[in-house]
């Protein structure tokens, strides 16, 4: 086990959970949607997401959902009787889901620090301190390392040593990820706009002003995002020029959910009880799902695979439903809620619960195959790779689970 010991400072910043609460308070949200994720290998080839074979998807989780679509999928499948194979500990909480690529797992804690983890051995192979916090996870991109803090700054570090590249700024506190298109970067803040930098420099190519502030992660169609918020409308924004395209969709209520995209298909969560699918190209409603017996409220975001979209609610309920006709297929109850999204990988659900439960569920069924439990909370959703999983907790515990024989354990 790799022990990693932090100085501690006072932090200003909020919780996830309470800053999930100001939406009810009156504070807006707006989810992005956006950008072709490129990819940078050993050989400098650049691939898009979309293009990675489906060996090279199991060996990378670039963004928080997963891929550039925020499907919340992956091929890959977690070790039938996995454990777990490090940890590292750190002084505070972890409250965003980790990425993972060029042999390194990434991460960063809400006092400001941000982390490069061996992999394989959990060893830490570099840190950067910042004085402010981080609610936003990581992404990666052509060897960088971008996020956003709760005072406004994007920062762009280099993946192999942590060195700064170039920051930005914006006009509020950052709660979402950034995403990627073509050779840029774009991030959204709760001063109500849409930002495009330069990814090699940070400079400024353009931004989309919102009526309402904007907290989520973006999600990829084609060249364009889509905005959702507390105004209860789905906005397309064009990523060549940041102007909106064609009409609002109404969403009836608000979101801080990060849309989940399957082909023409993008669903969307939103806080006042209902799941809407609709056609974005031809900018229409396809159905909406919701609970008749008794109100649901959701705050995380939707996985993604096949025919099915599996979501979870603040009423401790995991369903999973049809994405052809908003039906319901199945359903799981918790304990307590979970605030992270659920993960699709293979054939199973993952689901981290704030009961400090991680859970792994049939995707066929919602029958549950394995679980495991800890003295903490989970509060974001885990990264799997191959047959590993790399999740965090609210103690600021990083935990690598897979197949300890393959191991060498």
């Amino acid at each position: 086990m790799v022990v990693i010991k932090l100085q501690n400072r006072s932090f200003s910043g909020v919780s996830r959970p309470f800053v999930t609460d100001l939406c009810r308070t009156g504070c807006h949200l707006a989810v992005i949607a956006a950008l072709p994720l490129m990819v940078l290998f050993g050989d400098g080839r650049q691939l898009t997401a979309d293009e990675l074979s489906g060996e090279q998807k199991a060996t990378h989780w670039l963004l928080p959902r997963g891929d550039s679509q925020s499907s919340g999928y992956t091929p890959s499948e977690v070790t039938a009787s996995p454990s777990v194979l490090w940890e590292a500990k750190l002084d505070e909480a972890i409250e965003t889901t980790p990425v993972v690529g060029f042999g390194k797992v990434f991460t960063a804690d809400v006092f400001g620090k941000i982390y490069a983890i061996d992999q394989k051995t959990g060893e830490v192979k570099w840190t950067r301190d910042f004085e402010t916090g981080f609610l936003a996870s990581p992404s990666l991109n052509h060897r960088k390392v971008v996020i956003g803090d709760v005072e406004g700054n994007v920062y762009a570090l280099n993946a192999d040593d942590g060195a700064e590249i170039w920051r930005a700024e914006t006009g509020g506190e950052i709660n979402g990820s950034a995403g990627f298109f073509e050779q840029t970067t774009v991030i959204a803040s709760q001063d109500g706009k849409l930002y495009c930098f330069s990814l090699s420099d940070g400079s400024l190519k353009w931004t989309y002003q919102t009526d309402d502030q904007v907290r989520c992660s973006p999600s990829i169609a084609s060249q364009q995002t889509f905005l959702g918020g507390c105004d209860g409308q789905l906005h397309q924004v064009d990523l060549q020029t940041g102007k909106n395209i064609g009409k609002p969709l109404p969403l009836g209520g608000p979101t801080g959910s990060t849309p989940a995209i399957s082909g023409t298909k993008v669903v969307v969560p939103i806080m006042d009880g209902a799941v809407l699918a609709f056609d974005w190209k031809e900018q229409k409603q396809l159905w909406l799902y919701e609970d008749a017996e008794r109100p649901m409220e959701y705050r995380s975001s939707a996985a993604v695979a096949d025919d099915l979209v599996v979501v979870s609610s603040q009423s401790k309920q995991v369903d999973a439903i049809s994405l052809a006709t908003g039906k319901l297929k199945w359903r799981y109850s918790l304990k307590r809620r979970a605030d992270a999204s659920p993960v699709i990988a293979g054939r199973d659900v993952w689901v981290a619960a704030t009961d400090g439960r991680l859970i792994r569920l049939s995707l066929a069924s919602g029958e549950e195959k394995w679980s495991y439990e800890i003295r903490g909370s989970f509060i974001a959703a885990p990264a799997i790779v191959g047959s590993q999983l790399f999740i965090g907790d609210d103690d600021g515990v990083l935990r690598c689970f897979g197949d300890a024989s393959a191991n060498g354990s």
